[in-house]
């Protein structure tokens, strides 16, 4: 008879085999998903019976993830900062290291400031999500060109109980905007036409290229809101940007060049400059 951990066993070592890189975690992932239990239940029990339905049912689950098809499409939700995401492949599935790209937005807004924050991108609805979460005083506008991205980020707004505080947009980096935001965010399509190969095989197949990749170079996206950041965001207010890898000069210099200030590129874990970030003139 199958237990929760012989079925988790099972399904590591099928991930391992598969050339997964976490097939621990998301083992245990798409254990919870497909039998219908709790981390808890695993550790707490994890000689509990389960039956030919469940194992069958994740056993389904687990040959989608070795056709590495990425697990938090498979059980359709995504952990980020301090919240839970529902996520589809209509949005790019957030990654740890634009909550770096938070941390920035947090660190411009005071605690209990009645602050504006315009997401530009908005996507699953991460990043504004988080900062909305943090302060709890704040309003924000999302925008995304894609409606289907737009149906799931106000899913995990009214999900999370923000829905109130924010206000969705569709259209592009010209979406009309009404009046000045004390910060803006953007995490914009930064990776080359050329290189969208360097990616491994279930992003280039699973994630959505609008969100992925920009012109030639990655830079297109940066020199367009640029142009118009002064036109949205108020005197002294604050802008931070996701850059991908090394583009945070060429990006710091597209901002000076139009009057913004800049600060030293803030650094991800792997110590690469990862946020550009600064302030319109006060």
């Amino acid at each position: 008879m199958s237990t929760l951990v012989s079925l988790w066993t099972d399904v590591r070592k099928r991930l391992e085999a598969a050339g997964v890189e976490t097939p621990v975690f998301d083992a245990r992932l798409l254990l919870e998903a497909g039998a219908g239990v709790s981390r808890l239940d695993i550790v707490s029990d994890p000689r509990r019976p389960v039956t030919a339905a469940q194992v069958a049912a994740v056993h389904v689950l687990a040959k989608r993830r070795e056709a590495r098809e990425p697990v938090a499409h498979i059980v359709g939700r995504k952990a980020f900062w301090t919240i839970e995401l529902a996520v589809t492949p209509d949005v790019l599935i957030p990654r740890p290291e634009t909550e770096l790209l938070v941390e920035t937005a947090l660190a411009a807004i005071p605690a209990n400031a009645e602050a504006r924050v315009l997401d530009l991108g908005v996507g699953s609805g991460a990043i504004l999500a988080a900062v909305l979460t943090e302060r709890p005083f704040a309003r924000g506008t999302g925008v995304d060109i894609s409606s289907a991205a737009l149906e799931v980020a106000r899913a995990n707004f009214e999900a999370l109980g923000l829905n109130a505080r924010t206000e969705l947009r569709a259209g592009g980096w010209d979406a009309p905007l009404d009046g000045a935001f004390d910060v803006v965010l953007y995490n914009p399509p930064h990776t080359g036409r050329n290189d969208i190969e360097k990616f491994d095989t279930e992003v280039r197949r699973h994630e959505p290229r609008l969100e992925l990749v920009g012109d030639a170079d990655g830079h297109a996206a940066y020199r367009a809101i640029i142009r118009r950041l002064s036109a949205v965001l108020r005197p002294g207010g604050a802008f931070a940007f996701e850059v991908g890898k090394g583009q945070a000069e060429a990006v710091r210099a597209l901002a000076e060049a139009e009057g913004l200030s800049t600060h030293a590129p803030r650094r991800d874990l792997a110590g690469l400059p990862r946020v550009v970030w600064g302030n319109r003139a006060a």
